[in-house]
């Protein structure tokens, strides 16, 4: 009795056990037959075949005939352990659901989703997750494209080695279509910059920005307070310029849908990468580029609640200029700027005879290329190595004479005749003192 009540759950045996107790209280007559049936939760026909199992095989009657019993429906040995193999020697790096897809798009083996997640979990291949946390409300999507976008960096080991590289994601809220995609060394301004500039050229200007509170979004004066709006960043800067709203993250929950995504792309990416044999950052980006971004898509975006888009051009904004970092900094006496080792050789411009002592701001561009500007006029463009590369035409400067003590005249503006005061260059005869 005890040995067959042990294959059984402990659910199916106490249900027998009560069954058993009472078909004992009706036989005894302590209660009706109907009485009996209204217990057990059956009709009166059905507890009379469990009165006749009872009679004949004893309390194993009472149990579940089916157990240990094959499914009709059960998937073939041969096939299980195909999915076991394909899994174990070819995508054991795969996520159950990303698996499930090869499955039925390489192997054309149609198995369910739950029936290959459990084959995987009972073959010890696949972990079991924990349950969820706290309950959390998923903030509603924007109802149009372009309202709002997120943009979020991810360090992982991309090509599965010892390498680490940053992921720069930037994805609409209201359909998660990504617009960017790439891996770089290191998620710096330039590559933020960079991301953002590409968007703006393909799909126009957006309403708002969603970041998390990193150095290259904002300023946070203490560690875990409030970013201070009042000194905006390098990228703050830009997307001020072009009028777009900067929107700031307080925790990883409320960049859900950016996190999520990026869960997406840690169980999916590295993976395609091995399949493909890409090993290097140049082969990844251009994969991304010409091919993944749009299966991506494809996969996971979903319908905007609304039809139309939030996107408007910018076509007279000059993002070579704003899509720079900026700096400050005062010409020298010689008319040179010192910028992170480098020295800058100003030349002759026609407005204004020397430029020492004026502020300029130094552009420095995506491909590290510097451009000075002093009150909007631009007065030199140069290499990264601080080489003058497009000089100023022969119209733009003007020679200035120099006195042999190498200084240059001031100049005053109206100019400054000088002209003596003389009585011979007055027209009006003076009186003598002597008349009065």
């Amino acid at each position: 009795m005890r040995e067959s009540m042990d294959i059984y759950p402990r659910t199916a045996a106490e249900r027998a056990m009560k069954l058993h107790e009472v078909l004992l209280r009706a036989s005894a007559g302590k209660i009706k037959w109907w009485q009996a049936a209204e217990l057990v939760g059956i009709s009166e026909r059905q507890l009379r075949r469990w009165r006749k199992r009872l009679e004949e095989q004893g309390h194993k009657g009472l149990l579940d005939r089916r157990r240990g019993t094959p499914s009709r429906r059960r998937v073939p040995k041969a096939k299980t352990e195909q999915v076991l193999s394909l899994y174990r020697d070819k995508y054991f790096d795969l996520n159950v659901r990303h698996f499930h897809e090869k499955l039925h798009e390489e192997h054309q083996i149609e198995l369910s989703y739950t029936w290959v997640k459990q084959a995987l979990q009972a073959a010890g291949m696949v972990k079991r997750k924990a349950k969820r946390g706290v309950h959390r409300k998923r903030r509603e999507r924007r109802p149009l494209p372009g309202m709002m976008l997120h943009i979020d960096g991810s360090h992982h080991q991309w090509f599965q080695d010892e390498r680490w590289h940053d992921l720069i994601v930037i994805l609409d809220d209201a359909t998660s279509e990504i617009y960017y995609a790439q891996l770089a060394q290191e998620e710096t301004t330039g590559a933020v910059m960079a991301s953002l500039r590409a968007v703006i050229e393909q799909k126009g200007l957006f309403c708002s920005l969603y970041s998390d509170r990193g150095a290259h979004f904002w300023l946070t004066p203490k560690s875990g307070a409030k970013v201070d709006y009042q000194r905006p960043t390098q990228v703050g800067r830009a997307m001020k310029e072009l009028g777009v709203q900067m929107i700031p993250s307080y925790s990883p929950q409320a960049r859900g849908r950016s996190e999520r995504n990026f869960s997406t792309w840690q169980g999916r990416l590295p993976q395609e990468l091995r399949l493909r044999g890409i090993r290097t950052l140049e082969a990844a980006n251009e994969f991304l580029r010409e091919h993944y971004i749009a299966e991506f898509n494809r996969r996971f975006t979903v319908p905007a609640a609304q039809r139309g888009t939030a996107f408007i051009s910018c076509r007279h904004r000059n993002l070579e200029l704003i899509f720079t970092q900026r700096y400050e900094r005062t010409v020298d006496q010689d008319n040179t700027v010192r910028f992170h080792n480098l020295i800058m050789q100003i030349e002759r411009a026609e407005w204004r005879p020397t430029l020492a002592g004026c502020k300029v701001i130094i552009h420095q561009h995506l491909d590290a290329t510097l451009t000075l500007t002093i009150a909007g006029h631009r007065v030199g463009y140069y290499s990264a190595e601080g080489k003058l590369l497009t000089p100023l035409t022969k119209k733009q400067i003007k020679a200035v004479e120099k006195t042999l003590k190498g200084k240059v005249t001031k100049q005053t503006f109206p100019l400054n005749l000088q002209i003596p005061h003389t009585t011979r260059d007055s027209h009006f005869p003076t009186a003598s003192t002597t008349d009065y």
